[in-house]
């Protein structure tokens, strides 16, 4: 029996070549993955099969010399996932974050994803892992596009117009490719200006990006608002602050940011999650209002209030059903529906799959030996 292993690495350029920044067809992907997660074909880590992942953290007074101290998004995390269908695979993301990247032009979080053989273990891949994850973070949110949104979606609103929100646009404009308008609301002037420029440049179709001063501007009169801003510290007291009668009839949300909604709209608005497995998860692991203070995810929220007794759990739709056909989508083109994005490894697993099997196809990235036998075993 030959014991040879080799692995393929792909680099950034190798990812792109390989089509990780096709969005359009990232979304399809993530379509797929959000069923086989409603269809419970799938597991994360976790004595419950649903985490998001493992993550070190650091004191914030460290009494060791060289130890990290704690800051905002100052974290390591590994995210494991298998994912079944016509996928059957399995891998895991690891990263690093520290917004003090950002000083240095960095990426505030570099990743890297390794891709095994479900039934040796054996790596297939390693793969750079900051377009991959952003590309399906970004795709995840369409999938409500497609199925949850208004078929004339002429403005868009955007509360924290960062990359992710950036992404999440491009996404957009597949799903949607009336847009005319975007409207961005920013936490500093330089970014959110820096933001708006970028925004033009990356779709020269549109007649009007415009920079608000209020979350209320942001919010009024547009078809889809994306919430992209990060997580405080001190948590929902100082995430961005949303009215519910600020949104015209019709409005989706979608929501992979933190903002903090009224508790009385979200209790009489439709309620969309991708998967619920991953707020009961957190549920457990932090409590739901910890986990929203310190996440950020609208679902945490939404989770509470159902806890509480405001609304039957059944109130809270998953994503995968909705695009499986066993929920309707838009019921009409008054309602209003919120839509939380968490994101989860099953979605990494997915992207990297297909980034590997065209990679494989059409023979980009570099063959690296592991071993030709292994010296013990």
């Amino acid at each position: 029996m030959d014991k040879r292993i080799d692995f393929l690495y792909l680099n950034e350029p190798d990812m792109i070549e390989a089509g990780v920044t096709d969005i359009a067809r990232c979304i399809e992907v993530m379509e797929e993955a959000l069923v086989l997660l409603a269809d419970g074909d799938y597991m994360m880590a976790g004595d419950r099969g649903d985490s998001h992942g493992a993550m070190i953290s650091f004191p914030k007074e460290p009494k060791h010399e060289g130890m990290p101290k704690d800051d905002i998004d100052r974290r390591f995390m590994a995210m494991p996932a298998y994912l079944g269908g016509r996928f059957r695979a399995t891998g895991v993301k690891w990263y690093g974050s520290n917004i003090e990247n950002r000083k240095s032009d960095m990426p505030r979080s570099i990743h890297v994803f390794v891709l095994n053989d479900t039934d040796t273990g054996a790596p297939l891949a390693i793969m750079s892992g900051n377009l991959l994850s952003a590309y399906r973070t970004a795709s995840v949110p369409n999938v409500g596009v497609k199925h949850l949104a208004v078929e004339n979606v002429e403005t868009v609103g955007i509360i924290g117009p960062g990359v992710m929100s950036q992404k999440t646009l491009k996404g957009l404009l597949t799903q949607r490719e009336g847009v005319k308008h975007v409207k961005i609301k920013g936490r500093s002037k330089d970014s959110t200006e820096r933001s708006a420029a970028e925004i033009r440049a990356a779709h020269p179709q549109l007649e009007s990006v415009t920079i608000v001063d209020s979350e209320k501007e942001a919010v009024e009169n547009v078809e889809i608002l994306i919430t992209g801003a990060n997580a405080s510290p001190n948590g929902h007291k100082e995430f961005p602050q949303v009215k519910g009668e600020w949104l015209s009839p019709g409005t989706l949300v979608i929501a992979p940011g933190a903002t903090h909604f009224d508790d009385d709209f979200l209790i009489n608005t439709r309620k969309v999650v991708d998967y619920m497995g991953l707020y009961d998860e957190w549920h457990h692991e932090y409590t739901t209002q910890v986990a929203y203070d310190q996440i950020g995810i609208i679902g945490s929220r939404m989770l509470k209030l159902q806890h509480d007794g405001h609304f039957p759990r059944e109130d809270l739709q998953q994503m995968g059903d909705i695009a499986a056909g066993r929920v309707e989508g838009r019921q009409s083109d008054d309602e209003i529906i919120i839509y939380s994005v968490g994101g989860m490894p099953v979605e990494d697993v997915a992207w990297a799959h297909d980034i590997y099997d065209y990679a494989k196809e059409n023979n980009i990235g570099t063959s690296l030996n592991l071993w030709e036998t292994p010296a013990a075993y």
